[in-house]
């Protein structure tokens, strides 16, 4: 069961990261004109180039880790990076941004459910009674923003094409659902690692991967004659993939590794709930409007939701509760 301090700075580094990662659902959109593959490679080819200065800063923690704490941030890399990216940015690009958005809003509600059923034994069992709540909450509030973005959207549209966008987001759900129950396990197994030092080594381990799909792409081409690597407006995309690279990348990862070391994967796991908020604010900003009153309500019952979730206290353990 976590402190209060622990909560506190859990949920404010949950934010942080909510805050950066909430930039990655705007690069799809501010560069249409780039396939998703070229934006997943780029993004992880900035990560990896600015983790290497990271890791012979932090050599000395890296050179701890072994080959299985290798293996595993290379499987964290390519399922909760490229690929989670991959199907990201197509489906923005398919189906709009705020359709992709809320889908990926489910996330708190998936990652709760799974790790209530399967992490009870290690972080205590939330009451289904308790969890539900602030479940209910945030499901409701994912709908009714879902609902009023779809009304909006414009009757000649290829339903298809947003249909075929809704798979791919739901693939990037699972993606992120394995994603930070795999990378919580490794951080409350290694209490005494840095979770900087784990960013960065994620980073690191990105680059090879990244670099091979880059040379997929230089081989295969990008599709629709489009020109590699930096495309019809390379200034941009530089500016974009490394300042994604940077906040969302490493710096997003940094701050939900210190979360995930703080808080039981239950309840940062509803936290995520701030990345679909900050995509939300950002997108309405880019398209210079209000929200229109239902999604105003959905955001309040979205927040309403996370702090319900606060509340909330894991059953202790056996060994707690009898101790000795």
């Amino acid at each position: 069961m976590p402190h209060r301090a622990a909560l506190l700075s859990g949920t404010c580094f949950a934010l942080a990261a909510g805050l950066m990662w909430g930039l990655v659902f705007v690069a799809p959109l501010l560069l249409p004109q780039y396939p998703a593959a070229v934006l997943s490679v780029g993004r992880y080819l900035a990560f990896g180039l600015i983790a290497l200065p990271l890791a012979w800063w932090d050599r000395a923690r890296i050179a701890e880790l072994t080959r299985a704490d290798w293996l595993e941030a290379a499987k964290l890399a390519l399922v909760g990076n490229l690929l989670y990216y991959l199907f990201l940015a197509a489906a923005i690009q398919r189906a709009g941004g705020p359709l992709p958005t809320m889908l990926i809003g489910t996330l708190p509600v998936v990652i709760a459910i799974s790790s209530n059923l399967r992490d009870h034994a290690r972080d205590g069992r939330l009451a289904w009674g308790r969890l539900a709540p602030s479940l209910a909450l945030i499901a409701t509030g994912i709908g009714l923003v879902n609902h009023a973005e779809l009304q909006q959207l414009d009757p000649q549209a290829d339903l298809g094409r947003y249909a075929s966008g809704a798979a791919l987001a739901l693939l990037a759900v699972a993606c992120w659902t394995w994603y930070p129950l795999r990378n919580a396990d490794w951080l409350r197994n290694h209490p005494g690692r840095s979770p900087s030092t784990w960013a960065t080594a994620q980073g690191i381990a990105t680059l090879p991967l990244a670099a091979l799909g880059a040379l997929g792409l230089a081989v295969t081409g990008a599709g629709d004659g489009f020109a590699l690597p930096l495309g019809p407006t390379p200034e941009r995309f530089v500016l974009l993939m490394f300042g994604i690279g940077l906040f969302a990348s490493w710096l997003g990862t940094l701050c939900w590794n210190e979360a995930s070391q703080r808080l039981p994967t239950t309840l940062v796991g509803q936290l995520i709930v701030f990345e679909t908020l900050a995509a939300l604010v950002y997108a309405f900003v880019l398209r210079g409007q209000w929200p229109v009153p239902a999604t105003l309500a959905g955001i309040a019952l979205l927040v309403a939701g996370v702090l319900w979730a606060l509340r909330a206290r894991p059953a202790p353990l056996a060994a707690e509760a009898h101790p000795g």
